[in-house]
């Protein structure tokens, strides 16, 4: 049965080499740039020099280096130079690596389909980003039909018409997803359009797979390593093992569409295509625009896909937590305080609310004694905040002692690193969950209905402690090396560019497994320079907030002691920033 070739999408521009036109493939998975010999025999090119240094494909086999040849990349009008390598078994006509990559790409926007190129003098040009028909993959059939016993593995023989000899990497048929057999992804090497395919029965019966099955594809690999060809071992050890038992084949579901998958790389690969909003997909090209190197930017746009769900806000969530009581009352009555008197619309208000905060399960319909007023406060963009007055609960609540962290020990932290991430909560008090003995104490009334919360409602007397407690629990032992919070607010910060991204995938990896949610829009990822707590902080230095100084300069010369409190209050934030802070403010604390 002849194999189907089906088309996928690497990334390609149109461009001269040498003056010929031609697509070329941009290999963020190579580190060196390589054209084949017979195209460049297609082309005017200066006498390429041989070499005998060996180019190891990530499968441990040798790619076929002839030689060397200086190349000439024009660009629009913009021209680039690189030393290539001459292959006689590549499989597109030129792939250029990241020595290229790196010397000239200034950005590859996914969401555009643009690439800009720039160079040492400041230029730049922009071209699309296209797809070639020059690269497919290749469907693999089984030669014969094999019963494969429980609990086992084999290596089957297969076929596939690939027009050359060819390194290549096998991905299976989703369809196998669903069956009781492993067919893990592999690098294989095809010779004479035959290969060998593992596969694993993880059932206690045999199985059974008929000729000319099809079990996946093939398609071409070009992640190349430069290294001596001695250091690539030569045998094969074989280890065996015992396969435990399992009742079905792992899958991977997409928690959108519920689509299954046999790799995590092919589910984030769906949900970044197919699942995730246009909104978060355009905000991560946003939050990594400003790192230069094209290749650190993937590294952290990879982290950012991998736990992109953290970012998805399209339905409210619970952390998965279990609290101790937050509102310990004691023995004491329930306190009960009527609704306040409301104008229609803002009762309209108060109704509109409670409607959203149903539908989110915020909220629920409660029978309790206990009864809050609600307030609307009125915030300076015209908009109005729903609050609810816990003041005389929280006069009866046993306080919570959880400690917060000082602010002076944590810029003391900060001010060593030179990378930095910012991480917001979303709605962070509406994402942890209420125990069933404290949600009556927190009802409310409108004039509709008596409603309770299910989770933490903003106001409660010992809400800051409860979260502080909670976050300090999930970042664990990161918290102080590489990872500090201050109630909502978590910032990650590292020495160097690469502890960062395994800093920031720790992270988001415990964030995620306790399913938080974050704000996308009001995060800063693998930035130099942050603005946290009030504070500026950028490679080692520490300075305070302009915004937040400009309103201390710019505020009225205070009159009565409660206004000289207020300013003394207000200016010893920054006194570490101003000598000999006692001695000048010390006439005005007569006064205080």
């Amino acid at each position: 049965m002849p194999s189907v070739p089906i088309l996928y999408n690497p990334y390609f521009i149109r461009a001269q080499v040498n003056r010929t036109y031609n697509n070329i493939l941009i290999d963020t998975g190579s580190c060196i740039t390589i054209i084949h010999h017979n195209f460049l025999k297609r082309i005017h090119h200066q006498t390429f020099e041989p070499t005998r240094t060996s180019y190891i494909s990530a499968n441990c086999t040798a790619i076929n280096i002839i030689g060397q040849v200086q190349l000439e990349i024009r660009v629009n009008n913009f021209i680039t130079h690189v030393t290539a390598s001459v292959a006689t078994n590549l499989v597109t006509d030129i792939l250029v690596g990241t020595d290229w990559i790196n010397r000239y790409i200034k950005s590859l926007d996914i969401l555009t389909q643009s690439l800009t190129l720039h160079d040492h003098t400041g230029r730049n040009t922009t071209t699309p980003l296209i797809q070639s028909n020059g690269m497919s993959c290749y469907s693999v059939f089984l030669v014969d039909p094999i019963t494969i016993p429980q609990y086992s593995e084999s290596k089957i023989k297969t076929s596939v018409q690939i027009p050359d000899n060819s390194n290549m990497l096998f991905e299976p048929s989703e369809r196998f997803s669903q069956k009781p057999i492993l067919l893990p992804n592999a690098l294989i090497e095809v010779k004479n359009r035959q290969t060998h395919i593992t596969v694993i029965n993880t059932t206690n019966r045999p199985y059974t797979l008929s000729s000319k099955t099809c079990l996946g594809t093939v398609s071409s690999s070009s992640l190349i390593c430069t290294i001596p060809s001695s250091q690539c071992s030569q045998s094969i050890h074989h280890t065996s093992f015992n396969v435990t038992h399992r009742p079905s084949n792992p899958s991977y579901q997409c928690y959108v569409c519920y689509q299954k998958f046999l790799s995590t790389n092919n589910l984030y690969h769906h949900l970044r295509t197919k699942c995730y909003p246009y909104e978060l997909r355009h905000q991560i090209e946003i939050l990594t625009k400003h790192i230069d190197s094209i290749i650190n930017r993937k590294k952290i746009q990879d982290i950012l896909w991998k736990y992109g769900k953290l970012f998805d806000i399209r339905q409210p969530s619970k952390i998965n937590i279990t609290l101790n009581h937050v509102i310990e009352t004691g023995t004491h009555q329930p306190v009960y305080t009527p609704p306040y008197r409301r104008s229609p619309k803002d009762h309209q208000i108060i109704t509109d609310e409670t409607d959203k905060f149903l539908q989110q399960t915020i909220i629920e319909p409660s029978t309790s004694p206990w009864c809050s007023p609600v307030v609307l406060v009125h915030k300076k963009d015209g908009s109005t905040r729903f609050c609810v007055d816990y003041r005389k609960l929280n006069d009866i609540s046993v306080k919570d002692s959880f400690p917060l962290p000082r602010i002076e020990d944590i810029f003391d932290q900060l001010s060593q690193s030179n990378y930095f991430t910012t991480l917001d909560f979303k709605n962070g008090y509406f994402q942890i969950p209420l125990t069933p003995h404290d949600r009556p104490k927190t009802a409310f009334s409108t004039r509709d209905n008596h409603y309770q919360f299910t989770v933490l409602p903003q106001g409660i007397k010992n809400g800051p402690p409860t979260f502080q407690r909670i976050v300090n629990r999930i970042l664990g032992p990161a918290r102080w090396k590489h990872c500090l919070a201050y109630l909502d607010d978590v910032v990650i910060f590292s020495k160097t560019f690469d502890d960062h991204v395994l800093h920031l995938d720790e992270i988001l990896q415990l964030l995620h497994a306790y399913n938080f949610r974050l704000s996308v829009e009001k995060c800063t990822i693998a930035t130099d320079t942050i603005n946290y707590l009030g504070h500026n902080i950028c490679r080692e230095e520490l300075r305070p907030n302009n915004d937040n100084i400009r309103g201390l300069l710019q505020t009225t010369t205070p009159n009565t002691p409660k206004e000289i409190f207020r300013f003394l209050k207000a200016a010893e934030y920054y006194r570490k920033f101003i000598p000999n802070f006692s001695q000048i403010a010390g006439p005005l604390y007569k006064y205080n």
